[in-house]
């Protein structure tokens, strides 16, 4: 007691009561952590290529607007994209004799084409005088030959005014590592028109002329593929019966006639199948080895004694 006494008269009462206070005695202790391994910093992770979204938005805040899209597809008008009610070859070109059935039948589907032919001849004079079905035949052979000159040798820039828009994938699509011969002989029966329509496109009035020229004639047709082999045809010349259509935009003054396409019967016989070079494997080579140090085997024939 008389210890805690002295205590009390050294320090003082309010210096004591200072030390015993219990807001210093719950203080919290500050732990100051050491580090001792260094690690590399790395950078945010930063996006090199915006979206569309942001960059939509930097353009309307930098005043650019962004021209719009058409997505319809477009069309062209100088031509039709089919042939409009294409004419029917009668089977084995009208060669049935009329006191048959299917005879009769074949000439009871002429009378009605010719009739409406008869209508759309009519309206092909209207827009252009000079047609007739005895000249066009002769016109229209003199394109036909002239294309196919023009594809042999690659004239595009011409072959564009020969024939459509339509025909002329057809005809250069695969040709581009093939060499093509082609020749005209001499025709065989005279070429004749044998169906004509005159279809509207897009709006009433707009016309189309569409011609069907039957041509029998005798053609020479060798294609070579590129290694130089044959891959279809022979020199020898054929006789080819087609049906080729012809078009013109009647409505267009300048408008020439040009090749449309070609109407293949249900009856004709199949083409002959072309002849593809395929590459025959090789022997296996190890690392370092030519094929000229291969040594390829082959099979010995024994010898054989035919006489004693």
């Amino acid at each position: 007691m008389a210890a805690s006494m002295r205590v009390v008269r050294a320090l003082g009462e309010p210096r004591l009561a200072a030390i015993l206070s219990p807001i210093r005695l719950l203080s919290p202790i500050t732990i100051v952590p050491v580090r001792t391994k260094k690690r590399a910093y790395r950078l945010p992770y930063k996006r090199e290529k915006s979206t569309i979204e942001e960059l939509m938005h930097k353009a309307k805040a930098a005043g650019m607007v962004a021209p719009q899209e058409n997505l319809a597809r477009t069309i062209n008008v100088a031509c039709t994209a089919d042939i409009a009610d294409p004419y029917v070859p009668p089977e084995g070109d009208a060669r049935l004799s009329t006191l048959s059935k299917e005879g009769l039948m074949q000439r009871k589907d002429l009378l009605k084409q010719k009739a409406a032919s008869q209508l759309a001849i009519r309206k092909v004079k209207n827009f252009d005088e000079e047609f007739s079905t005895k000249t066009f035949p002769e016109k229209a052979q003199g394109i036909f030959i002239e294309a196919h000159r023009c594809l042999t040798q690659f004239d595009r820039h011409k072959l564009h005014s020969l024939v459509t828009e339509r025909c002329y994938p057809m005809m250069v699509r695969g040709n581009r590592y093939r060499t093509i011969r082609w020749s005209f002989e001499e025709s065989i029966e005279p070429p004749r028109v044998v169906h004509v329509r005159c279809p509207e496109m897009i709006s009433k009035g707009n016309l189309y002329g569409q011609v069907t020229v039957r041509m029998h004639s005798k053609q020479i047709l060798m294609i070579y593929d590129r290694f130089g082999r044959v891959e279809c045809g022979s020199e020898e010349p054929r006789d080819v019966l087609e049906y080729l259509v012809f078009e013109a935009h009647l409505v267009n003054p300048y408008a020439e006639w040009r090749l449309h396409g070609k109407i293949v019967p249900s009856w004709a016989p199949a083409k002959d199948p072309i002849v593809k070079t395929v590459m025959l494997p090789s022997p296996k080579l190890e690392p370092g080895q030519e094929l000229e140090d291969v040594a390829i085997e082959k099979q010995e024939v024994a010898a054989k004694q035919w006489y004693k």
